[in-house]
């Protein structure tokens, strides 16, 4: 069973006479990266700056590692490391002299755990090179190694790929799972780009409107994905449609492009080989699987995230 790093209690930010947040529960594990994502406006920043102390709470509590934010604020944010936005760093000092002077304002963080941080997010050769000098991929490598430092439970990342080229976004995604895995460290990932972030997490939860309306299991998706959406290139397609209806009884539909059908994936061989035995050509069969992003989107009624 994995250890709660952190636990979401009936959490509500009121701004005047508006409920802004309205009771998010959940919690967080771990060893877990966990994707936050919604519409602009939803609550993310909101809900972060609660996590972290910025803002204070207007009911329920954030309690990290069993330490309330609320009444143990000191003991529970020291288990937190997060950047939110683009880290800050001193461009004419280098990667290690920007660690240093980090780690100077936080007990007991030594030499071996910089070098350690350092080790974990791939910079041992640029290190000692100015930062200004970095790409943007380096930089937030070197912010995530600063926000390490302490050997934090939770790590908060808002929107850590933004602004990066597809090389650097990978490049992120892969740091982050090895976080996860090799630290044991509660990864909370803020983002808008949702094929993004369901390619880094092992649960993805959604906000809207200040609510939490979905939590998914990545996993689970993936397994459970036993119908697929099929396209079909057929001819005659009006016979075709008449045969998968009749002899089926399948949810088929024309299309601009063809037949659009949902099956199991088994049937689609069957399917194919009782066509061409009834004189129908087949040119193609596309199947599309369904996404997170599809099923999020048809919870959040709108046809984008951010």
């Amino acid at each position: 069973m994995s250890e709660t790093a952190m636990d979401l209690v009936n959490l509500k930010k009121n701004i005047g006479s508006k409920e802004i947040i309205k009771g998010l529960n959940f919690s967080i594990n771990k060893g877990e990266v966990f994707g936050f994502i919604g519409p602009n406006g939803a609550g993310k920043t909101t809900t972060i700056r609660m996590m972290v102390g910025l803002m204070q709470i207007s009911n329920g509590d954030v309690r990290i590692l069993g330490n309330s934010v609320q009444s143990d604020f000191k003991d529970a944010v020291q288990e937190v490391g997060a950047i939110v936005e683009n880290p800050e760093m001193y461009p004419f000092m280098s990667g290690m002299q920007n660690l240093k002077h980090y780690a100077r304002m936080t007990p007991g963080v030594t030499k071996e755990r910089i070098k350690e941080v350092v080790q974990l997010v791939g910079l041992e050769k640029p290190i000692k090179e100015k930062v200004k000098k970095y790409s943007l991929g380096m930089r937030q490598r070197l912010g995530i190694a600063q926000a390490l430092l302490h050997n934090p439970s939770v790590l908060i990342l808002d929107e850590p790929t933004n602004g990066l080229d597809p090389a650097g976004i990978r490049e992120i995604r892969q740091y982050i799972r090895k976080l996860a895995r090799e630290e044991d460290v509660a990864i909370i990932i803020s983002s808008h780009l949702l094929s993004e972030v369901e390619q880094m997490c092992d649960r993805i939860g959604l906000i809207k409107n200040g609510e939490m309306i979905a939590i998914q299991d990545v996993h689970e998706v993936m397994e459970q994905e036993d119908t697929a959406q099929i396209l079909m290139d057929v001819s005659p397609a009006d016979r075709a449609l008449e045969i998968l209806q009749t002899d089926y009884a399948l949810e088929a539909a024309m299309t601009d492009d063809g037949i659009a059908i949902r099956s199991e994936r088994e049937k689609i061989p069957e399917i194919v080989k009782s066509l061409v035995n009834h004189d129908i050509l087949v040119y193609q069969v596309t199947i599309s699987k369904t996404t997170l992003e599809d099923k999020f989107f048809d919870l959040i009624g709108e046809n984008t995230i951010g």
